[in-house]
């Protein structure tokens, strides 16, 4: 290959750079991104709370992005992929002999709340920014919607920061699918014990306001008042410069082990693939920092060799920090959950999970060691 061009540069299209560099690629190397390389996970939490700025997560220096000696098309998007390479908004296009796909995913927004100012979504940089000012303006009622990682986070910032805040989750029990009930329900206690109002089991209905949000109207029909609202609903994955590449997309780019799509010029990584998980034996977007960290480096092999040599095959990882405590988890939950260090009422414990004899998952708040420990046994 003389010329590999990377699609998105959040971390994923990063590290698919820092790979090719480390596995000898010498050719043509261009990285096409709307954003500069930082680092995600700091926005819902050090970078409102104002302990880190823009330049602190940035992931690499000028040394760094020079190293790569990459051609770099910052600012613009990719508007198609086709037989005569990337097709630029600024009218570009970029052919090359291989493709790493990395455009991420983009937040859910709410359609009913489309034309209210006021109403927040957090996903990139200036999502983050645009937020963060909006809670400098003075103590405010926020209304977070949807209890998962991100909606926790800011919840918890906002909180620390002095706001009073409601969450409203729609399923009987925050992070259900993905701790299972019984922890999930351990998470939703951190709210009340930070006097952060938990509401589930019941959906929005729509929101109060002319041209500016005043309230979340719930479907059993109460109405919470809001000054400021963030939807924490998901996210989707990139994928509608795709249309008509010839690439099957289906929730995701869909990629084999080996994050390689049935075109093996063709690469994906990171929030937008959609990858068959030899662990779990489906497939699965793993949504998480560390694989979109780890992936790249099975996926640039797999490039560079012209064909599927190499697996990812590695247990899922994520942590989150609210109110204080730090929150791990590894691996698969099930249903058979073991309480094996510490106790559930002093949210620091560690709970395993299982399946007969087999462990699959481990979940930790505040006992990083252990978490350690078992994770490896995974």
């Amino acid at each position: 290959m003389r010329t590999v061009a990377v699609v998105g540069t959040s971390l994923a299209g990063f590290r698919a750079a820092q790979e090719l560099r480390a596995k000898g690629f010498d050719g043509r190397l261009v990285m096409i991104g709307a954003e500069p390389p930082y680092d995600r996970p700091p926005l819902s939490k050090d970078f409102l709370l104002g302990k880190v700025s823009a330049d602190d997560i940035a992931l690499a220096g000028q040394d760094g992005l020079d190293a790569l000696a990459a051609e770099w098309h910052l600012g613009v998007r990719a508007e198609k992929l086709g037989r005569e390479g990337v097709a630029l908004a600024d009218g570009t296009t970029i052919a090359a002999d291989g493709y790493v796909i990395a455009t991420g995913a983009v937040a859910r927004t709410l359609d009913a709340a489309r034309n209210l100012a006021g109403v927040h979504t957090l996903r990139t940089l200036e999502d983050a920014v645009g937020l963060k000012r909006a809670l400098a303006a003075g103590p405010s009622s926020v209304v977070v919607i949807g209890a998962g990682f991100i909606g926790a986070e800011v919840a918890s910032a906002c909180r620390l920061l002095g706001h009073e805040v409601s969450v409203v989750e729609a399923m009987p029990v925050p992070l259900a699918p993905v701790l299972g009930a019984r922890m999930g329900a351990v998470c939703g206690e951190l709210h009340a014990e930070n006097d952060v109002r938990l509401i589930t089991g019941v959906p929005v209905a729509g929101f109060s306001g002319t041209g500016r949000v005043t309230g979340v109207r719930l479907a059993d029909g109460r109405e919470l008042r809001a000054d400021l609202v963030v939807a924490g609903v998901g996210a989707r994955p990139a994928t509608e410069w795709l249309t008509g590449s010839g690439l099957a997309v289906d929730g995701g780019v869909l990629v084999d082990s080996g994050c390689v799509t049935a075109n093996p010029r063709v690469i994906a990584v990171g929030d937008v693939a959609r990858y068959r998980c030899p662990l779990r034996g489906v497939r699965v977007r793993a949504e998480h920092w560390t694989a979109a960290g780890e992936q790249p480096g099975v996926a640039v092999a797999n490039l560079l060799a012209g064909s599927t040599v190499t697996h990812f095959a590695r247990h899922g990882y994520f942590w989150s920090d609210q109110y204080g405590r730090r929150l791990q988890f590894a691996g698969v939950a099930t249903e058979d959950v073991r309480i094996v260090e510490g106790d559930v009422a002093s949210k620091c414990f560690v709970a395993t999970y299982h399946r007969g004899d087999v462990l699959t998952g481990v979940f930790a708040i505040d006992s990083p060691r252990p978490f350690t420990r078992l994770r490896r046994a995974l």
